[in-house]
């Protein structure tokens, strides 16, 4: 197999533009769709606003699940969360714009949770557990069971005021597992794709510091600490009714 079937991580020094077709697409084709709407509000009395012009962002398949992969350290009580760092085009073009804030890093990749998009075929509860389960292994090839997939509160929306899109939190212990191959899904977007698991105040205090910059893993990360932190601070590890979840 050459590198690019086998989706080998390696390290990426610059995402290069090929070419800009905003100009010639449509904008309701490609991944994400933006829609250009002319809206009003009708209120309760029946009257009206008058019309204005709104811009949203959304995609076939709208929502999304990110997964918090966790293990025990043996022996110590300590808990490990795995990361992994994804290529952010978005991030990286930052670089090219005036920001209200200075910010002179250049965002190549970011250490992330493991994440995928929910498809169509992805329906309730089970769906988004089977999704979860399938996202693991590709992004970091651990074989979870869907069954052991618990869900860490109720979705979010990541930005309402653009963005459709939710994303569902759910949580999975590895345990004892053995990692196989990533599989990966072929896309030069997983060029970097490599995995490390961080302790799980470690981890916080990376979102703190702003190391980690990304939210649903800042979010997934304290939802996990909350379920597992009991009286006095201990960590109740063998509690399966500490981490039960369910969508409301």
């Amino acid at each position: 197999m050459t590198k690019e079937s086998k989706n080998e991580t390696m390290t990426v020094a610059a995402i290069e533009l090929v070419e800009d077709r905003s100009a010639i697409s449509r904008c309701d084709e490609g991944f994400l769709r933006l829609r250009r709407l002319v809206c009003r509000n009708r209120r309760a009395d029946g009257s009206f606003s008058r019309s204005y012009n709104i811009d949203l962002i959304d995609r076939r398949a709208m929502d999304a699940v990110a997964v918090v992969l966790w293990r025990r350290v043996p022996g110590t009580g300590r808990v490990d969360v795995l990361i992994r760092r994804n290529l952010r085009p978005a991030a990286y073009f930052r670089k090219d714009h005036d920001k209200a804030v200075d910010d002179p890093r250049e965002y190549i990749d970011l250490p992330e949770i493991v994440a995928g998009v929910l498809e169509e075929d992805d329906k309730g509860e089970a769906g988004v557990r089977d999704r979860a389960a399938k996202e693991a292994l590709e992004e970091a090839g651990y074989p979870i069971d869907p069954d052991e997939v618990v869900f860490l509160g109720a979705p979010f929306f990541v930005a309402p005021g653009v963005l459709s899109e939710k994303v569902f939190l759910v949580a999975a212990e590895v345990g004892s597992l053995t990692p196989v191959e990533q599989t990966g899904d072929g896309s030069p977007l997983e060029e970097v794709g490599p995995t490390d698991w961080v302790d799980i105040d470690d981890l916080l205090g990376r979102c703190d510091s702003g190391e980690v910059e990304d939210a649903k893993t800042e979010l997934g990360v304290r939802r996990l600490k909350d379920r597992l932190l009991g009286g006095g601070g201990a960590f109740l590890l063998g509690d399966p009714d500490l981490l039960a979840g369910k969508i409301t």
